[in-house]
């Protein structure tokens, strides 16, 4: 046991001998100090409080009481006992009110000893429950701090016997619009403010024994719904009853909204991903139909020339002819959604090409649309090739009326947007709509609901090339039996690249026996070339290889007038080709023919600025008036 510190309050020292002599014997381990003026008796207690004060009540100059007052001033759980043998049963009650634990006559010495062990303990217990006491109201007024001015709510519902609000923070407030009085006084507020379909959810989390996580809806006093997530756990009594539930509400209405926009700007990139990835398997087959659709196309022009002009298969090659003119169309559309087919841009107005449109389309829609134009003012010019902004418009407008069966409503709408970056036209019918799962492949090509020979899946496909191409973004929005709008949003600019030239047809002379050199990796392609050039009265000669060609003009010596090149050729590009030929050859006249290629080419070359480009499939005069200007050209 740790040594008891004793103040004696007494006039004689023997006396208090006799008062540590009985605590000794009782087992204390004690040490003492005594004192018997109000000046002694503070100079103990500020030197060193003792653990008990035992005093005697009549000494000469100075009273218990004032020793009493003295202790209590300094610390209340300081046991104070009074041992005399001259007070009187009044007195000593006044003391025991006045704080005195206790009263011990000297005749009775034998109870001092378990008087002072009581006390000791209890005098331990008080300044023990004292010390929880104030680390209590230290923890509960940090907790009131932390709680009023948390962003979260924190709360805690009492279930029963009766529902009540025990604790909500302010935070509430700012999150719902509504004040903590509120919810004391109606403790029903906090489920009626709840999404209706997220109540059962909130009523289970508040049951269960374990602390848990839980997302839900809150309508805002100011209106709107507030995302919260709820951390509560339920407070159990001895049935496993859930009599109360607290815990913390956040609201997360700012991370659902980005993870929502992380979501959707994730859907578009896969979306555009996919877009893109069939738009180069988009352009490699038109590549390789062009290539057959040339053959097939110069084919036919020769035998159409061979046969009579009444003959009667003469009308069968010319329908040969407009069978491979609708597969170039077809594959132009194709080209257009994989953006390789080049544009001549131009500065436009975009009211204008709507006007001009609805002009056009209100003849070709039917009486059973109302087609009508909303036009913005002002808008800032785009540049960009009209004939396809045209397709654009036509395509989303077919589709329309496609979606209108029993007739309907289309608006063709033009509006600039606030920054004046971009320019949106906007075509919205009153159709039957479309499913989520059908909007989201409405551009991918080949893709239609029209049924079998009702339509190609061409039309959004192309309208996607063509406004991407030129920096814009075209989307739709759609719900079955609530129509469709399709937004696209074009960049604002007066200025753009210069378009293609365009080839003159005039009469062709032919050829007067001038050497040109062929070169086509097709086998079919250049076999026709070949012979269209030799029938027009060229020199031909052909390579399918374009570094044998190389080794054929420089290793061989072969001289020739004009080099007719496809572009995209396996180990070496016509570009390539042309610029190893041009080193000897400067002046060399060089024509290019292509599937679907135009601007940078493989192996970082451009074409030459002074060699034309033909698209296959091309037609028979076509290629003749373009390689006759090429000879012709002044050099």
């Amino acid at each position: 046991m740790d040594e008891v510190r004793v103040l004696v309050v007494d006039d004689s020292d023997d006396d208090a001998l006799l008062i540590i002599r009985q605590l000794t014997r009782a087992g204390l381990k004690v040490s003492h100090v005594r004192a018997d003026t109000a000046d002694g008796v503070a100079a103990v207690l500020a030197a060193r409080a003792p653990d008990i004060v035992i005093s005697d009540y009549t000494m000469p100059s100075f009273r218990a009481e004032e020793a009493l007052d003295q202790v209590r001033a300094h610390d209340a759980d300081i046991p104070f006992l009074l041992v005399s043998g001259q007070v009187g049963e009044e007195t000593a009650a006044a003391m025991m009110r006045a704080g005195a634990r206790d009263f011990v006559l000297k005749e009775r010495m034998a109870r001092l000893a378990p008087a002072v062990q009581r006390e000791l303990r209890e005098a331990a217990e008080r300044r023990r429950r004292r010390r929880a006491e104030a680390a209590l109201r230290e923890s509960e007024e940090r907790f009131r701090l932390i709680a009023e001015h948390a962003q979260d709510i924190i709360f805690r519902y009492r279930l029963v016997p009766e529902p009540v609000m025990e604790y909500l923070s302010p935070a509430v407030e700012s999150i719902t619009g509504y004040r903590p009085e509120q919810f004391y006084q109606h403790p029903g507020l906090i489920f009626s403010l709840v999404e209706p379909e997220d109540r059962p959810l909130l009523a289970r989390s508040w049951c269960e024994g374990q602390t848990g996580t839980v997302t839900i809806r809150w309508n805002r006093r100011s209106g709107g719904v507030t995302w919260i997530e709820q951390r509560a756990g339920a407070i159990l009594d001895r049935d496993g009853r859930a009599v109360a539930v607290e815990g913390i509400l956040r609201d997360i209405t700012e991370r659902v909204r980005a993870e929502r926009n992380r979501v959707e700007l994730e859907q578009q990139l896969r979306q555009s991903e996919r877009l893109d990835s069939l738009g180069r398997l988009a352009g490699g087959i038109a590549h390789d139909f062009n290539n057959i659709l040339a053959v097939i196309s110069g084919y036919a022009t020769m035998l159409a020339e061979e046969l009579e002009e009444d003959g009667p298969n003469r009308a069968d090659a010319q329908a040969i002819e407009q069978a491979a003119a609708r597969g170039s169309a077809l594959t132009r559309q194709l080209l257009i959604f994989s953006r390789l087919e080049p544009s001549r841009p131009e500065t436009l107005d975009l009211n204008v090409v709507a006007t001009d449109m609805q002009r056009l389309l209100a003849r070709t829609l039917g009486e059973d649309i109302e087609l009508r134009t909303v036009l913005g003012p002002d808008l800032p010019p785009i540049t960009m090739d009209r004939s396809k902004l045209e397709q654009v418009l036509m395509n989303a407008v077919m589709n329309s009326r496609a979606a209108m069966p029993s007739g309907g409503r289309l608006t063709i709408g033009t509006s600039a947007e606030p920054d004046g970056e971009f320019v949106a036209l906007t075509i919205t019918d009153t159709g039957c709509g479309m499913a989520p799962e059908v909007a989201a492949r409405a551009f991918e090509p080949f893709f239609t609901t029209k049924g079998r020979g009702n339509g190609t899946g061409l039309g959004l496909a192309t309208a996607y090339g063509v406004v991407t191409d030129v920096g814009g973004t075209i989307g739709l929005e759609s719900q079955p039996d609530q129509g469709t709008t399709v937004r696209v949003r074009l960049p604002a600019g007066s200025t753009g690249p210069a378009g293609e030239a365009v080839v003159a047809r005039v009469p062709s002379a032919g050829g007067r026996g001038q050497r040109i050199l062929v070169v086509e990796d097709e086998d079919g392609v250049r076999d026709i070339v070949c012979r269209i050039l030799k029938k027009a009265g060229y020199d031909v000669r052909a390579s399918g290889d374009p570094q044998e060609a190389l080794k054929m003009c420089l290793d061989g010596n072969l001289h020739v007038d004009a080099l007719l090149s496809d572009v995209i050729m396996p180990g070496m590009s016509g570009t390539q080709l042309a610029a190893e030929l041009r080193r000897t050859r400067p002046g060399l006249p060089v024509l290019f023919m292509s599937g679907y290629t135009s601007g940078p080419k493989p192996g970082g070359q451009e074409l030459p600025p002074d060699a034309p480009l033909l698209y296959k499939p091309f037609q028979t005069d076509q290629l003749l008036q373009t390689l006759d200007q090429l000879l012709h050209r002044p050099r």
